[in-house]
């Protein structure tokens, strides 16, 4: 079975170098860009393929008629692709059936910092500008958790650590390890910052709606390192103009990459990175090690 890491990039080059085994199965790693119109001939001839983060359309798949297998690399693989409409399609088609592999998670998504104002502090020192800032005392202070997966519990261990009061809600019931669960109303009207840690589904798109957004304690502090689609993007907006959403760190967006030009670039509230919350030297070692031993398995 032929294999492709499909967007490797100068960032995981050498990291896939570190991780790769001798006695590992052949898997080409295409470094070049390509758009999403080339996808289908970036997958000719191959039986599995390793997703980072390219989109995967299900027309564009369905046309790939060796492909077979699709391992992405962390998890909300929904946000690139539809998984549903890939294993129908696959059904209908020659091969025996497509498959989704996740290639794991990782928790460094978790750290990430509640003082958001510290990043642009910065800026203006650098640029001679020296106004202190005031900033916000997380000591005591109510962390609200959506999603009490595995980084969500990773989110609400490091809160409790540095002496914040953690509510959750959770979709599904399930044991707290120690959180408190509430509805998503309490949760909305108690929290002094709010983590988004849903997965992305059918379900949960728009989960943060306008009407929710309102329901915010005013002046919280919102973390999306989840989805972009989790959230009604033009209330967020709308809230952090009007200040009821004192300040955003925001990882991902309803569109990736994110233009230059976007009202939420233009904010001075909102903190932004490139989707890569999770990326630390250790977190890209796991993902692409775990990949490699799916293809493995696969093969066997």
């Amino acid at each position: 079975m032929k294999s492709i890491f499909l967007d490797c990039n100068d960032q995981l080059s050498p990291v896939w170098t570190r991780v790769i085994r001798p006695d590992d199965p052949k898997i080409d790693v295409n470094m070049t860009p390509f758009s999403r119109e080339e996808l289908t001939l970036m997958l000719a001839g191959y039986d599995i393929a390793l997703d980072d983060h390219s989109y995967m359309p299900t027309e564009q798949v369905a046309r790939c008629k060796q492909l077979k297998h699709i391992v992405f690399l962390g998890t909300g693989a929904a946000s690139y692709m539809n998984v549903e409409e890939l294993k129908a399609t696959a059904s209908r088609s020659t091969h025996q059936g497509l498959w989704r592999h996740r290639g794991g998670r990782t928790f460094d998504r978790a750290d990430v910092c509640l003082r958001p104002r510290r990043r642009a502090h910065g800026r203006e020192v650098r640029g001679g500008i020296w106004t202190p800032q005031e900033g916000v005392q997380l000591f005591g202070k109510t962390l609200g958790v959506i999603g009490l997966g595995g980084i969500g519990r990773e989110v609400a261990r490091l809160a409790k650590g540095i002496g914040m009061e953690v509510i959750a809600f959770n979709r599904t019931r399930r044991d707290g390890d120690g959180v408190t669960l509430v509805d998503i109303d309490t949760l909305l009207a108690r929290a002094d910052a709010v983590s988004m840690n849903l997965t992305l589904g059918d379900e949960t798109r728009g989960f943060l709606s306008a009407q929710r957004i309102a329901r915010m304690k005013p002046g919280v502090i919102f973390i999306n390192t989840a989805r972009g689609a989790l959230v009604d993007e033009a209330a967020l907006i709308a809230a952090l103009k009007s200040g009821h959403i004192r300040h955003a760190g925001l990882d991902v967006f309803h569109t990736e990459p994110l233009k230059g030009d976007h009202a939420l670039a233009a904010l001075p509230n909102v903190t932004l990175t490139s989707h890569a919350a999770f990326r630390t030297l250790e977190a890209s070692m796991t993902l692409l090690r775990r990949a490699i031993d799916i293809v493995r398995t696969i093969i066997r």
